[in-house]
């Protein structure tokens, strides 16, 4: 091969490598950029996979909340009223005079017997399906489940203090279903680095109850 030939074909040659060099830079460029966007999309996915995971998870403990409380307060107005009539229950006890209940009558001593049981057989019912009653003497008074009627001077309790339980309360779950209404200690040591707690609003259904 004449040396004319070879120059020609150097160039050539070489011509070709770089147009090569280049294509293969080229894809190594377009298949970084692929893995790029390939690693953004799975980022994007697992981001959008992990709030979907936590909106059930909140729907979950949303449903469930909903279902306790849907079956712990179903009774919640049964049960009021249901309190109403074993209120009534316990004033007719209360006002059998004790000469009468000492009378030896045979028929008259069933019959209180039937009432007090009636009524206690009400509130086990209701107990049973979640209702406490709130009887909170010597307890702190807490206007979230006691309603106070009035404040007693005593130097010797601690303020706020609940020294009378004028009508006994009641709660269904975490809820109160009637508070008790109370007569609360004035006067005496507040207790310390807590507020003084102020008498409840008068609740008027109540005060008919009563």
């Amino acid at each position: 091969m004449s040396d004319q030939a070879k120059d020609e074909r150097a160039p050539s040659e070489a011509e070709a490598a770089e147009a090569n060099a280049e294509r293969m830079e080229g894809s190594i460029d377009g298949d970084y950029e692929a893995l790029v966007r390939l690693l953004k999309e799975n980022e994007e996915l697992k981001d959008r996979a992990l709030r979907v995971a936590a909106e059930m998870e909140n729907l979950r403990r949303r449903t469930a909340r909903d279902v306790h409380d849907a079956r712990t307060y179903a009774v919640a107005n049964f049960a009021r009223d249901m309190l109403s009539v074993s209120d009534n229950l316990r004033r007719a006890l209360d006002a059998i005079p004790a000469e009468a209940k000492a009378s030896g009558d045979a028929g008259f001593k069933a019959l209180i017997e039937g009432v007090d049981l009636t009524e206690r057989a009400m509130l086990s019912a209701l107990e049973r399906h979640g209702v406490k009653k709130l009887a909170p003497e010597g307890e702190k008074f807490d206007p979230n489940f006691h309603q106070a009627m009035f404040e007693v001077p005593n130097p010797d309790v601690p303020a706020n203090t609940v020294v009378q339980v004028v009508q006994p309360g009641y709660s269904i779950g975490e809820r109160v279903l009637r508070p008790a209404m109370v007569g609360v200690a004035k006067g005496g040591p507040k207790v310390a680095a807590e507020a003084p707690v102020e008498p409840g609003p008068v609740n008027e259904q109540a005060e008919k109850d009563a």
